[in-house]
């Protein structure tokens, strides 16, 4: 297979290109919603999910069969700091049990009728501590962009990105603060459950690290520069589904951190993208605000893996077969007023 892109510019300009939502589809959707048999709105953001997505797939009365859910793993420098409850190793010891089956992913997956991959990113070559200089140089950002662009299937019709990486909250928060400004700790939060003294590294770190390189580019080079390789590798397959017309499930902080890279790249990168969940971790609500994504479920997750947003997948399957699946007036000889 020919290679995707093979630099940053290149992968810019794909994103300056992708396509938007089949406007008649779209129209067609909400054609065929206002004469399903039930009172108008009746069923609440049920009915824009499902005109959301048949207009990026294209036809008035979709179906969603094909779910994918596919987890990046990375390691991470900027752990010489401090800043997790937890060893690096842990990341290895995680992807084991992602391909052995063993992990709450694994169990929403199945549940939900989702494949699952899990793609190990150089975990023995960790990026670059952040607080000292750039995470990534432009060819490991664009491998890792490539991993994910290429773990897009070509008959997935949703997909959902999840992480694992020891390090990738401090990675996130300090991705939050160089796009969006405030305070370091308006961003950070405890992650894998730091301690106070923790937390008070932590938010150093992120704002070491917001103040080295911040305003040096647009989205992409803050992913460069504050980014793990796991992160990049969500925002590429994010990218990728986007080119396929392929609808997005947004995970938790780490998730939307790697989505908001391409946002702030360019316009509507985001605009085939829900997000799954409001987590636990302080700062996702505010991300998500930034981001303008109003969540479909709160719960009080903090996994990562994917796991909000494969629990969502229930959501939007319910939308969907409500909306394609439930009679119109005509077809049920019932009155429509």
């Amino acid at each position: 297979m020919t290679q995707a892109f093979r630099s940053l510019d290149e992968f810019r300009a794909l994103l300056a290109q992708a396509p938007a939502a089949d406007l008649t589809a779209r129209k067609e959707a909400e054609a065929r919603n206002g004469q399903l048999t039930k009172p108008p709105g009746a069923l609440g953001r049920l009915e824009d999910l499902a005109i959301w997505y048949a207009g990026w797939r294209g036809t008035a009365r979709p179906e969603l069969a094909a779910p994918q859910v596919v987890v990046f793993a990375g390691n991470h420098g900027v752990t010489a700091q401090g800043v997790s409850a937890f060893p690096a190793e842990v990341t290895e010891q995680m992807v084991l049990n992602f391909e052995h089956g063993g992990a709450a992913i694994n169990q929403l997956s199945k549940a939900f009728g989702a494949s699952m991959d899990v793609h190990a990113l150089s975990l023995d070559t960790p990026t670059a501590d952040f607080t000292q200089g750039p995470a990534m140089s432009e060819q490991e950002l664009v491998a890792a962009l490539l991993t994910g662009w290429s773990a897009v299937g070509d008959e997935t019709d949703l997909l959902v990105t999840g992480e694992m990486g020891i390090g990738n909250t401090t990675s996130a928060a300090a991705i939050a603060h160089a796009l969006y400004g405030g305070a370091a700790d308006d961003w950070t939060g405890r992650g894998t459950g730091v301690d106070d003294a923790g937390l008070a590294n932590k938010t150093r770190v992120v704002a070491e690290a917001s103040a080295l390189h911040g305003g040096q580019g647009d989205g992409i080079e803050v992913l460069r520069r504050l980014g793990g390789r796991e992160v990049a590798a969500m925002a590429g397959a994010i990218a990728r589904a986007r080119s396929l017309r392929i609808p997005v499930i947004l995970d938790g902080f780490i998730c939307c951190a790697a989505a908001a890279c391409l946002a702030a790249t360019e316009d509507g990168a985001l605009d085939h993208c829900v997000a799954g969940h409001a987590s636990a971790e302080a700062a996702h609500q505010a991300l998500l605000g930034k981001l303008g994504k109003e969540p479909l479920l709160s719960l009080g997750l903090r996994l990562g893996e994917g796991s909000g947003a494969a629990l969502a997948i229930g959501v939007l399957k319910g939308a969907i077969a409500c909306h394609s699946g439930m009679a119109t007036f005509a077809e049920a000889g019932v009155s429509d007023g």
